[in-house]
């Protein structure tokens, strides 16, 4: 990585105030320990090969921190600044819940009103569910639904037809009984909002939301993108090579995680919240209002991924948007974010007054949790510790077991086998009621699979009737596509295991007309 470039601080770490503007801060005793965070970040960056990252810090309704470190773009020296702009990813959603509360605030909708009443086509797979299915329950990850990414991720469907589709996916754990993250249900929220107030989620957030707070470069959209200057870009790990990628357009899934921000923005957001509601005199809801977004809703067990992350924590819940959890006797609220090559986290410590956001332009990275655990160490008074260090000690061992389950996925591979019927025998349409259409053609010798617009794969024969997807995007999931013949010797099913999903996907097999189950 070359030499990393510092953008110019917004506002120097201990400043004098200026009497006039709460937003500057006064020497805060408190913070010594952050005298050496500078060079700690420039290390923990290369460490893990970061290109770039913000930071800021609020303390007592001040930012006494907001900086840029390393650059937008790999190849390029452009310096990241505190006004650069990232994805935050899912840390849009206590923008969602914010967004509820000010219509529960303003006697619009409840918490504990079924969702029916207020979009009354919608429909879950078990009729019970979708009568019980509540506000709350959207936003709280308790709904039994697994994550059904794939309905959204590369996928062509717009915003109602993805909400039209969950009626068909099948719960994986009984209603309320299990803490299972999931976006989709973000966007349900995001559609309620538009049919209580006649705005779409884009609109309520930009005009309730980032107006009133100045964040004039905030948005909802990647689109809005094309005209900003200062953005960075997105990168990922590419056959061990950290190399830049293309933004995601999430559109389709954006009350769920689609805000794109800046350190310098985000910390009057976090401002916000540590006035529990009010912001610079202006009410958005009040301080009940913001006790409830951060009371525990759902209790996570201490199992990976969440005690990777939250390795010190005694109590782990989830509230409405937030995940809290404990760290040194203090309730820590926070929300990371990630989406492709962009990872993120907001961190809330209300009794302190104090509150962060890192923004990152690297894939998946667990630094912005070992520097949240630096920060906070510095201002609780704790002893030095390398967080970095042990983050990637962890990030390591979590590689090795990936690298070791795929080793015994070769290991079971049955060399020397052929496919039992030629590729023309393959090609056609498979549906599924929830993820719809995949299609496999034989172009220029081989086959190729389409999923969706983007998610396009070359088969590559393994053993048997199982082909491996080599997607053409690198940062899809791996996956395996397996033709089942039925008892005709024909192919009637296509089942794709897909790396992450708890079950193979069933694509029934769409014939011609005059041909069985027809178009």
């Amino acid at each position: 990585m070359k030499s990393v470039r510092l953008s110019v601080t917004l506002i120097l770490l201990f400043a004098i105030a200026s009497p006039c503007d709460p937003g500057f801060a006064r020497p805060n005793p408190q913070a010594e320990g952050l005298q050496d965070l500078e060079a700690y970040i420039v290390r923990a960056m290369r460490d893990w090969e970061v290109p770039g990252l913000a930071l800021a810090i609020v303390k007592n309704d001040a930012v006494v921190l907001a900086k840029g470190y390393g650059v937008k773009r790999l190849g390029d020296p452009a310096p990241v600044t505190e006004r650069t702009i990232f994805a935050i990813g899912s840390a849009s959603k206590a923008f969602t819940t914010a967004a509820l509360a000010m219509l529960v605030e303003e006697g619009k909708i409840r918490w504990d009103d079924p969702v029916l009443k207020y979009l009354p086509d919608f429909q879950l797979f078990d009729p019970y569910v979708t009568r019980e299915l509540t506000v709350r329950d959207l936003v709280t990850h308790r709904s039994g639904l697994e994550r059904a990414d794939l309905l959204w991720y590369g996928s062509m469907y717009e915003r109602e037809e993805i909400v039209r589709r969950i009626r068909f996916l099948k719960p994986r754990w009984s209603f309320r009984s299990h803490f299972g993250y999931q976006n989709i249900l973000y966007l349900v929220a995001g559609q309620l909002i538009r049919a209580v107030t006649g705005k779409t989620w884009d609109e309520f957030i930009r005009e309730r939301i980032f107006q009133p707070l100045g964040m004039t470069t905030s948005t909802t959209s990647v689109k809005a993108l094309r005209e900003a200057s200062d953005v960075a870009t997105p990168h990922a790990k590419v056959e061990n090579i950290v190399r830049p990628i293309p933004w995601r357009d999430i559109d389709n899934i954006a009350p769920a995680g689609a805000i794109n921000s800046s350190v310098l923005e985000m910390a009057e957001w976090i401002r916000l919240h540590l006035n529990e509601g009010t912001y610079r005199g202006q009410r958005f809801w009040n301080a009940a209002m913001e006790r409830e977004m951060q009371t525990p809703q759902m209790i996570i067990r201490p199992e990976p991924p969440y005690s990777t992350l939250f390795p010190e924590a005694r109590f782990l819940t989830y509230g409405l948007g937030w995940f809290l959890h404990d760290y040194r006797g203090r309730k820590i609220v926070e929300h990371g974010g990630n989406i492709d090559g962009m990872s993120a986290l907001v961190i809330l410590v209300p009794e302190e007054k104090l509150g962060a956001v890192i923004l990152t332009n690297m894939n998946g990275t667990l630094l912005v949790h070992a520097l949240k655990y630096r920060i906070l160490d510095a201002f609780f008074g704790a002893p030095p510790r390398d967080w970095s260090a042990e983050f990637l000690q962890r990030a390591k061992a979590l590689q090795e077991q990936q690298q070791a389950a795929l080793k015994r996925i070769e290991d079971a591979r049955v060399v020397g086998t052929r496919p039992a019927l030629p590729p023309a025998q393959y090609v056609g349409t498979y549906e599924n009621d929830v993820y719809g259409e995949v299609s496999v053609a034989e172009e220029e010798g081989r086959l190729v699979l389409r999923f969706g617009p983007t998610r396009v794969g070359d088969l590559e024969h393994w053993h048997y009737e199982t082909f491996r997807v080599r997607w053409r995007d690198p940062l899809f999931p791996r996956a395996f596509a397996i033709f089942v013949p039925d008892v005709e010797g024909k192919v009637s099913e296509l089942r794709m295991t897909i790396s992450g999903l708890f079950e193979d996907l069933a694509f029934k097999r769409v014939l011609p007309k005059g041909e069985g189950r027809e178009r």
